[in-house]
C-alpha cells in the first residue's frame, strides 16, 4: 500500500514540472533582451538560424554600448550552443565573444559579426 501511496504524489508532482519545462516558440523569443552570463546588457534576439529544422544560431542586435566594445559591429551571429538560457531574458556565455579591451571602434566596423564561423575552425 505504501508504493501505491508514494506514486500518487509523484503523480501530483508532475504539473509542477512541466510548467517549468515550458518550451518557447521561436516566435516568442524575437525581440528578447539579451544579456552576458556577467549580467552586461548584450542586445536583443533579431532572428533564429535554422539548419536542417534545428537552430542553428541566433543574429543579435547589439547595444550600443557593446558595439563599442565589438569594433563599431552592429549585430552578431552567435552559435546555438553559446546560450545558456531562454527565459524572460535570453543570457550567453560572455567568454565565447570577441570583446576587444579598447574602447576605440575600428574603421570596418557596422557590418555583422558571424561568429559561428569561428565555432567551426
Amino acid at each position: 500500500m505504501k508504493d501505491i501511496s508514494q506514486n500518487r504524489k509523484l503523480f501530483k508532482a508532475l504539473p509542477l514540472y512541466y510548467r517549468m519545462l515550458s518550451i518557447k516558440k521561436v516566435s516568442e523569443v524575437i525581440g528578447k533582451r539579451v544579456f552576458t552570463d556577467s549580467g552586461d546588457f548584450f542586445g536583443e534576439v533579431e532572428e533564429a538560424i535554422l539548419l536542417e529544422n534545428k537552430i542553428d544560431s541566433w543574429r543579435i542586435r547589439v547595444a550600443r554600448e557593446m558595439a563599442i566594445r565589438l569594433n563599431g559591429a552592429r549585430g552578431v551571429i552567435i552559435p546555438h550552443q553559446f546560450v545558456k538560457a531562454i527565459g524572460d531574458v535570453f543570457v550567453i556565455n560572455k567568454a565565447n565573444l570577441p570583446i576587444a579591451d579598447t574602447d576605440e571602434p575600428s574603421s570596418d566596423g557596422g557590418a555583422t559579426v558571424d561568429l559561428s564561423e569561428e565555432k567551426s575552425n
